[in-house]
């Protein structure tokens, strides 16, 4: 017989907060190799990220990969890791405080806001464990990733959907699925590059460059490249800039099977050539800075660039907690959690009927 999880502390009578339920990929606990290996082990095994037959993928992960890849990948965290700890978990936990007090400020005691990592700690099962402590009945899942894909959104759903099913009383459920043309979303970005620039001047070029997935992902049917596609138009549009000021790239890809193109990394030793001396870098599939933008851009593609001959690449700070990041995200909570009781109205005097029927509570 299954044995399923009571839901923590639930009582009828209480009001029920609205459980926001803020995701992003994760971090390794610290800047070794170690730790790295359990991170990679765990991120690596996912078929959402790796969709290779396990009988394939597994060996070559763990008689390979997990055995070459912790070192260097410990050495980059270690450029970047602060005495706080990994920027992306630092600047998780900003967003998601500063998301509940956004929200508080808009309806006080209607929303609980917990983090979630889809690898790692907090995973997202504390995270939902959190939740259902504090009364939640009502669950909005936002993953922080703008584009949807398969590899990032559709893993936090597996995540989140694995954690309830061992639980007894499961909670209304909404996803923010994606909020790519988001013209909030939207706006924070042409604002942020617009910032940049005021204090540092323009470049002669502004890369936007997204995380790449394999290509074969998207002839499958993912609508990543299509999503990218259209934020990085809207975000140009915003800016006015014309069709030679910009360029879409994707970063970041692992293996040796084609993924998604121009890739970042040789387009920007192509633009040296050609003798383009300044680069913008901006990278809206990112919501929080991490080791993707503050060591492979900000550190490996900027000495790649300019071991190419080229002048000068800016990265561009991801929205992090940037006020207008945090009112475009709790404008999406908000507009998807419409129509959902924090009153738990329809629990009022359950108790007293329960008791008259003859239970115990």
């Amino acid at each position: 017989m299954a044995n399923y999880r009571g839901t923590t502390n639930f009582a009828h009578e209480s009001a029920t907060p609205l459980g926001v339920l803020l995701c992003n990929l994760g971090t390794p606990q610290a800047p070794t190799a170690s730790a790295v290996r359990t991170y990679l082990a765990e991120f690596l095994a996912d078929p959402r990220v790796i969709e290779l037959p396990r009988l394939l993928w597994m060996p070559i992960l763990h008689g390979v990969i997990l055995n070459i890849r912790p070192r260097r990948s410990a050495r980059a965290y270690a450029k970047i890791w602060g005495a706080e700890g990994s920027p992306l978990m630092v600047n998780s936990q900003a967003q998601r405080t500063a998301l509940a007090e956004h929200l508080e400020g808009v309806a006080p005691g209607q929303f609980k806001v917990a983090l979630g990592m889809r690898y790692g700690q907090p995973s997202i099962a504390s995270a939902l464990r959190e939740l259902a402590a504090a009364n939640v009945r009502h669950l909005l899942v936002l993953p922080l990733y703008p584009q949807y894909s398969a590899p990032s959104t559709a893993s936090v759903m597996d995540a989140v959907t694995a954690e309830l099913r061992q639980w007894r009383w499961v909670p209304s459920l909404r996803t923010v699925m994606d909020y790519h043309t988001d013209d909030a979303y939207l706006d924070a970005l042409a604002a942020s590059v617009r910032e940049f620039r005021a204090r540092h001047g323009s470049g002669e070029r502004l890369m936007i460059s997204f995380h790449g997935i394999p290509r074969r992902y998207f002839l499958a049917g993912d609508p990543y490249f299509c999503h990218c596609q259209a934020t990085a138009r809207l975000l140009a549009q915003r800016l006015g800039l014309g069709p030679t000021e910009w360029l879409i790239t994707f970063q970041s890809r692992f293996g040796r099977e084609k993924w998604l193109e121009p890739y970042t990394d040789i387009t920007l030793g192509q633009l040296a050539r050609e003798g383009v001396g300044t680069i913008d870098v901006v990278c809206p599939g990112f919501a929080a800075d991490c080791l993707e933008t503050l060591e492979e851009i900000a550190v490996q593609y900027r000495e790649l660039f300019e071991a190419a001959g080229g002048r000068e690449l800016r990265y561009i700070p991801a929205l992090n907690e940037r006020a207008d990041h945090i009112k475009a995200l709790a404008g999406l909570v908000v507009r998807h959690t419409q129509g959902w009781d924090t009153q738990n109205s329809a629990a009022t005097g359950a108790r007293a009927r329960a008791q008259a029927l003859g239970a115990n509570t």
